[in-house]
């Protein structure tokens, strides 16, 4: 008989100070007994889609020898290792391999028997096969292997069941794939033949722009600043702020290394979205990265654990703004669009000489809203604390006020 777990909802009346009724204490107990009955019974897989695996201790890894499910496209990764032949040699040979999390992930959900490897010597038992591991045991085989504690397990399969891919940030092993390394501002060195084509093109780009009609006569810091150096809108603010901004400043620390060693605020994870198209050869950048603290002994982060999180994370563009809808589109009469404009020669000959008085095109790429951007912030970490179970999630983004000026 499958067990059924009761349905819960409003009840049907309220507590007593006496204890209430003989019939309400009836439907209590029966209440209580259902779930009771539905916590024992007995979970029920598919042999279709179980999977077996050994555990060996001395890795801290599975080796899956039977994979079924879909539950490899996104976890497990291949691993070479020293595997002994029929004549007594011993020769690499690649095989699928399971993290601790990724392990206990799947015996927990019952997708996964597991077996634990014993080297002993079992003379004349070689035909003679054990039980999988239970959920307990693997639970305390598991658990303190591979900096792999409780809370980032729980953190692990909280995120797996939603349908987030969830690897690892720092490799626990050469062959474990990573995303590539993601370029900041300052990426590769430009070449010379670059630097020399930028120049011009900022030149031709000045003067067709003084030329073109887009130069206001009537501002008069743009004036100066062709007979003065810095002497643009942004240039005159930057020059009146006394106290310096920035991330680029380093917070300011009467200690020499203001961040401890044994500091638990250190990137753990790397989350994927599920609509992320994923491969687990070649995992793309993450769109979260993941820390994972024990709420009960771990404190606020300070400004400087933040500063260190946000030095080892790549700038993230601004998000651009969303589309209110179509752009409406203006119909000509047709008296307009059979008479076309006709232009003197002498505009027509020296248009590179004398301003337009047609309107320039808008370019289509729309700006970044700069309340959206700074709401985003340039750098994102986020950080699960783990309180007895109960996951909390906090996202901290670094902002960047100085780029957006208000005028």
């Amino acid at each position: 008989m499958r067990p059924v777990i009761p349905k819960r909802g409003e009840k049907d009346f309220e507590p007593a100070p006496g204890g209430g009724s003989g019939l309400q204490v009836h439907v209590l107990d029966r209440a209580r007994a259902a779930m009771f009955d539905a916590l024992k019974a007995d979970r029920a897989i598919s042999s279709k889609s179980a999977s077996y695996g050994i555990w060996f201790p001395q890795i801290s890894r599975v080796h899956v020898t039977v994979a079924k499910g879909i539950h490899f496209s996104v976890m497990g990764h291949s691993e070479a290792r020293p595997t002994s032949i029929d004549d007594g040699s011993t020769k690499l040979q690649k095989r699928l391999e399971l993290l601790p999390e990724e392990a206990l992930y799947l015996i927990e959900r019952g997708a996964l028997f597991c077996w634990k490897d014993i080297q002993m010597n079992f003379t004349g038992l070689d035909d003679i096969e054990g039980a999988p591991m239970s959920v307990q045991q693997a639970f305390a085989e598991i658990i303190g292997k591979e900096d792999l504690t409780l809370e980032k397990y729980q953190v692990f399969a909280y995120l797996r069941r939603l349908g987030y891919v969830v690897t690892r940030t720092d490799p626990p092993s050469p062959s474990y794939p990573v995303p590539p390394p993601r370029l900041g501002s300052n990426g590769a060195p430009l070449s010379f033949c670059q630097r020399l084509s930028s120049i011009f093109s900022l030149f031709t780009t000045s003067v067709l722009r003084f030329w073109g009609g887009s130069f206001n006569w009537w501002r008069p810091l743009r004036i100066s600043r062709w007979m003065h150096h810095d002497k643009s809108y942004g240039k005159v603010f930057k020059s009146l702020r006394v106290i310096p901004a920035g991330h680029s400043v380093a917070p300011h620390s009467s200690r020499a290394t203001p961040v401890a060693p044994s500091s638990p605020y250190k990137i753990f994870y790397n989350m994927y979205k599920p609509s992320t198209n994923f491969r687990k050869t070649t995992p793309p950048q993450p769109d979260f990265q993941i820390v994972v603290i024990n709420a009960r002994t771990a404190f606020v982060p300070s400004l400087y654990e933040l500063t260190e999180l946000f030095n080892v994370l790549p700038e993230i563009p601004p998000p651009l703004p969303r589309k209110r809808g179509a752009p409406s589109v203006v119909q000509l009469s047709p008296a307009a669009v059979a008479s076309p404009v006709h232009t003197s020669t002498f505009r027509h000959i020296f248009s590179w000489l004398l301003p337009s008085s047609t309107p320039q095109p808008v370019s289509s790429q729309p700006r970044p809203h700069p309340f959206a951007a700074l709401k985003a912030g340039k750098k994102n970490i986020v950080i699960a604390a783990v309180d007895s179970g109960n996951i909390s999630f906090f996202r901290f983004s670094q902002g960047a006020f100085q780029e957006w000026p208000t005028l």
